[in-house]
């Protein structure tokens, strides 16, 4: 993924992905995580390009890519760390890890190393309850999360 990228070239490149996936039904989600697989996010000025294309406003793009989690607005971390925010996992311990997930990575929710090297996101719900509390790096699954395997997963992703 090139990080200078200019508006044309978003433009054009987004019109390939919607021309390749504007017939399926529903197409705008598939679109949207073309694009983010194309930029690793999903560029301001590219809102536009999808709404006319599909005959939508800028708003209702818009308002899909924040309503869903799994859209970025800006580019992640060499790896992203995911931790989950439900009940099942807090009541287990997760806002410990959550805490020292921040500490040790000197980042909030929604932010990114200083190095590029982690991108943390909250989640609600990785299907792992019963293995509370839980996390996602890279999407792999880990379950009874404690210091040490957040430790290790962190050590993992600076290499």
């Amino acid at each position: 993924m090139n990080m200078h990228i200019s508006a044309g070239e978003f433009t054009a490149r987004s019109l390939s992905i919607i021309a390749s996936l504007k017939h399926l039904e529903g197409p705008m989600l598939p679109i949207l995580h073309a694009i983010q697989a194309e930029f690793g996010y999903v560029p301001d000025e590219v809102k536009q390009v999808i709404a006319t294309e599909l005959n939508l406003s800028r708003a209702e793009v818009h308002g899909v890519v924040t309503f869903y989690h799994e859209f970025r607005d800006h580019t992640a971390g060499r790896h992203v760390l995911k931790l989950c925010r439900a009940e099942a996992c807090q009541s287990m311990g997760s806002d410990h890890i959550a805490d020292r997930a921040r500490q040790v990575l000197g980042i909030d929710f929604h932010e990114t190393t200083l190095d590029g090297a982690v991108t943390l996101e909250p989640v609600y719900c990785l299907g792992l309850c019963a293995c509370a509390p839980a996390a996602m790096m890279d999407g792999e699954l880990y379950g009874r999360v404690d210091e040490q395997c957040l430790g290790d997963m962190v050590r993992e992703a600076r290499r």
